[in-house]
């Protein structure tokens, strides 16, 4: 006779929760999934080696290690202060941040002098300083999740969030160009000649969640419909203007910022959320006549009038035939589209590109750097795992239990497609040039830290979507964190 199996042992008589040991258990597939990541980092910075130093030196391995501590160190925050959030952000966006510091220790290689490549120390040049900003983003992001233990903590400050956002836009418009001007665009704060910030990458955050907490309260009205056209209902026109104010905004951060890809991102950012909100398509059809029809008065203004609007219409030629001026104002885009088609397929090899040739390769151009070496399929992997993150997002504001959390998630993950979309489309001439960084990849520490921040509030997010309803119907609360009910937090469930 064989003997009997014992019965598993039922959450009952464990004492656990249903569901809860599977949540939990998320953690290790997050930390299995961290690990491969800084693998293929490792893989990555030694394949760049053996390329350009026709060796593997016994160093490789010590930036993916170091970035590989920094992580892990933020997975343990999460394993005890976020236990259900979702397991697939973390890695995602670690390897991108860590094929960023690859790429940028490989442009420091190629600007070394061949023979002094092989002695070039870890932790030098812009490689050096982008894994010091990883560490310091890192911090951040963990000590946000250490600070908010329910999302809906924030929306207590609104309103102090949504006025510091409008100061932080508008603080490069209102400077001397010597002290907020790159390249055309005025977005940074610069002290000195070496250190600069870019506030608009914190507007943002500090701008959605006044979004959010403002169309909570105010969607009911915006819902409403006056008549229908086409089948679709469309708002009434004594309500449209929360966008007409946000829209005359982007506008002027277009003209007087000097930049394309900011202005869309705001004015993105809030049609979309107000989409969100109110579920009327309606809303989307007016913010893309509203502002492509800006665009396109400034672009006629810049040719007739000239002053704040020729910096746009000059990108808006360059856009139209950069091979008109291949040798001078078209000489990035050109370069860039030249990398680009380089690369092909299957690229160059790590290390085997030209990227010295791209102007601002580190910066704006990172994404034609890395085609021009990975070529069409590296590039698409990429987009992605791009597209992991936004889609993870998503799901979190789908599932979150708060209109407040489903605004703040749907918002941040689509803005965080959009700057994709921004900086990808002006690379590969879809869309006329902008100032934004790509997410991770880039060089510069206010688009890290901001970033980070962003996937912080993200994993808290998912963290209360995911958390196990208790048997009287609400969310388990993590230890430590404000009640469910926060006095005056947004708790209706809007519509998936």
């Amino acid at each position: 006779m064989t003997a009997a199996a014992t019965p598993a042992a039922s959450p009952a008589t464990t004492g656990e929760q249903p569901g809860v040991r599977l949540a939990r258990s998320r953690r290790n597939a997050e930390l299995s999934l961290l690990l491969l990541a800084m693998v293929l980092v490792a893989a990555y910075g030694a394949t760049v080696e053996a390329t350009m130093l026709d060796t593997v030196t016994p160093d490789f391995w010590i930036p993916a290690a170091a970035l590989g501590a920094v992580f892990l160190g933020l997975h343990l925050v999460i394993r005890f202060l976020a236990p259900f959030a979702d397991p697939a952000l973390l890695p995602a966006v670690a390897l991108l941040n860590g094929l960023g510091v690859g790429f940028l220790r490989r442009l420091d290689l190629g600007e070394a002098a061949p023979a002094a490549r092989e002695g070039l120390a870890v932790f030098a040049g812009t490689g050096g300083r982008q894994l010091a900003w990883t560490l310091v983003s890192v911090m951040l992001a963990a000590g946000l999740l250490v600070l908010m233990r329910d999302h809906r903590s924030v929306s207590r400050y609104a309103y102090t969030l949504g006025l510091a956002g409008i100061v932080l836009v508008m603080i490069p418009a209102v400077l001397p160009g010597r002290f907020s001007e790159i390249n055309g665009a005025k977005l940074w704060i610069k002290f000195g000649e070496t250190f600069s910030i870019q506030p608009g990458e914190f507007a943002k955050l500090a701008l959605l969640v006044f979004f959010a907490y403002y169309l909570v309260r105010k969607r009911e009205v915006l819902s409403l419909a006056s008549r229908r056209f086409l089948g679709i209902d469309f708002p009434r026109g004594r309500d449209l203007g929360p966008v007409v104010v946000v829209w005359l905004i982007s506008l002027l951060v277009l003209v007087f910022e000097k930049d394309l890809g900011t202005s869309l991102l705001y004015f993105g950012m809030f049609v979309v959320t107000l989409y969100i909100a109110t579920e009327r398509v309606s809303w989307l059809l007016i913010g893309l006549v509203l502002f492509f029809g800006g665009a396109y008065l400034a672009y006629v203004l810049g040719d007739l009038v000239g002053g704040p609007f020729a910096n746009f219409y000059l990108r808006a030629q360059i856009w139209l035939d950069p091979f008109a001026d291949p040798h001078n104002d078209g000489y990035q885009l050109v370069q860039g589209l030249l990398a680009l088609g380089t690369g092909g397929l299957f690229g160059a090899g790590p290390g085997g590109g030209q990227p010295g040739l791209l102007p601002e390769v580190q910066n704006d151009f990172i994404f034609a750097g890395l085609g021009e070496e990975i070529g069409l399929f590296g590039l698409s992997a990429l987009l992605v795992i791009y597209l992991l993150i936004v889609e993870r997002g998503l799901r979190a504001a789908l599932a979150v239990r708060d209109s407040f959390g489903k605004l703040v998630a749907g918002g941040l993950a689509f803005t965080l497609g959009l700057q994709v979309f921004v900086i990808v489309g002006g690379i590969s001439k879809l869309i006329p040039l902008t100032g934004q960084t790509t997410p991770f990849l880039s060089a510069g520490g206010s688009s890290l830290m901001a970033n980070w921040l962003l996937i912080a509030v993200l994993l808290r997010i998912s963290d209360g979507a995911r958390r196990p309803v208790t048997g009287g119907g609400t969310a388990a609360r993590p230890s430590g964190g404000p009640p469910e009910q926060l006095h005056g937090a947004p708790t209706e469930v809007i519509r998936p």
